[in-house]
Parts: C-alpha cells; structure tokens; sequence
C-alpha cells in the first residue's frame, strides 16, 4: 500500500538506509541512466555495495541498447556496483543471479513471478505471462591511473521493474506493473528493499556455492521445459525447446536431434512444451 494519499509517493530515505552496512543506497530525483552513474563511479574505484536509484529515469538503457523513459516514481530503477572475486567465466550468471533475486523478492510480496533466461522477469496473469523486469549487467574496469584500481573490475548490475504505471503508461503490449497485475497501488520502498535484500542473500550464496544458484533458477525458469525461438545475434534464429541451463549459465535448446548451448540472445517463449 501507498503512503498517505500521493498515489506515487517518492521513496523513503529511514527505510533505504536500514539497508547499510551491505548497501549504500543514494536516491537522485532524476537521471537519464542510473546504470551510467553508478558506472562512471565504479571507473573511479567506488567500492562494492553502491547502489543508486532515482524518482525518474529519463533514459534508461537495456539490452542491445534500447532506451526506454518511464513516468515519475512509477518504476523502480536501481544499479548496484558489485565486484565479484571470480573467474571471469562465472560472470554470465550474474543477470541470471539477479533474476532469481528480484523473482524471489516479488514472490515474498504475494505476485507470481518466474525468471525468463536471460534477463526478464515475468508475471502471469489472465492474459498470459507480461514482462515486469529487465536487468541489464556491464562489466567496467577501473580508470587508468585510479589510486584504487587494486579492486580489479567491476559489475554494475541494473534492474528495471514496472511498479505503479497504469496499463496505459505501459510501453508495450507485453508488458505489465505491479500496479496492474495485483490491482492495487504499490510501494516501491518496499519494493525495492525486498529486492535488495534477496540480491544480498543470492549474491553471497553464490560466491561461495556456484553450483547451488543453478538448481534454484531452474525452480523459477519459466523458459526451460518450453518451446522457444531465440533470436541470435547476427540475425539467426534457433527454434526448439529448451531444456535446461547449463554450468555456465547458457540456455540449452534442443533441435533436430541435437542441442545447442546459447550464450546471447532474445527468447520468445512458443508455447507450452
């Protein structure tokens, strides 16, 4: 529930910082791209736990570079600076690790959310499954000459979850809010702290279980055990059904008699396998 009587009342300060020591949460009341500030200071050495969010976000930016601006105070838009001390390998799981976040976070707040590989999160409703998050992860490297460059690269994960838009604000067909799919008002404080929380829990889990990461995503996929068609970079497309997720985070699609393991790509789901 709302705040109050402002239907979109701005987030509250008490609350994010309840959040320290694990996170340090700065609230800016607008900005094209709260991924494009959160990076630049992890170029300047900001160390992990930084995360910076925003009343209104005039440009945000997902994959293959689509921009997209959303009403004030209708979305949560978050970035966090992580810097994960592992193998470069294991880093494609990040955006699988934060769908499972966010999915976990959703569902502890009564909605019915899965994770659609590799950066979605979804909700099912009457109309069938609606996109309600987009989650986008760039690696960054420490600016040449920072007096901090010993804390090696940096992952800026970004996260962009429909909260309060009304069905008319919304930018596509396939998309829903939190708003529209629970019908009620929302409040993106506890939003967004329930995400974090669960991004803390997940992310710890992960560094020192890898393994344990994988079965619980394939508890939440919505996309394995489903006909797809994944539209490849270059312009190909893969069609087939997807079976699982393999140790490095790759989707895996079996077609004609063999599988192929998909490590980039948009995924649209068929039908039911």
């Amino acid at each position: 529930m709302t705040k109050g009587t402002d239907p979109r009342p701005p987030l509250d300060p008490a609350a994010l910082a309840g959040l320290a020591p694990r996170w340090r949460v700065e609230v800016v009341d607008e900005t094209p791209s709260t991924n494009a500030v959160a990076a630049q200071r992890a170029r300047e050495g900001e160390p992990e736990g930084l995360v910076v969010t925003t009343e209104h976000q005039t440009a945000g930016r997902g994959r293959l570079d689509r921009v997209w601006e959303t009403p004030a105070r209708s979305a949560v838009a978050l970035s966090v600076v992580l810097r994960p001390d592992v193998p470069g390998a294991r880093w494609p799981w990040l955006p699988l690790l934060t769908g499972v976040a966010v999915t976990e976070a959703l569902r502890g707040l009564g909605y019915d959310a899965g994770v659609k590989w590799p950066n979605d999160v979804l909700i099912a409703t009457g109309d069938g499954e609606r996109k309600v998050c987009g989650i986008l992860v760039e690696r960054i490297e420490v600016a040449a000459g920072s007096t901090t460059g010993d804390r090696g690269p940096a992952a800026v994960v970004g996260v962009g979850l429909n909260t309060s838009m009304s069905a008319e604000e919304l930018p596509v067909a396939t998309a829903t809010s939190l708003a529209v799919a629970g019908g009620a008002p929302v409040d993106r404080t506890e939003v967004l702290v329930a995400v974090l929380e669960r991004l803390g829990e997940r992310y710890r889990e992960w560094l020192a279980d890898p393994a344990a990461l994988g079965t619980t995503y394939a508890a939440l996929s919505v996309t394995v055990g489903r006909a797809v068609r994944v539209e490849l970079p270059g312009g190909n497309v893969l069609a087939g059904t997807a079976t699982r997720i393999d140790a490095d985070g790759r989707l895996v699609v079996a077609h004609d008699g063999t599988e192929t393991a998909v490590g980039a790509g948009d995924v649209v789901h068929a039908r039911l396998a």
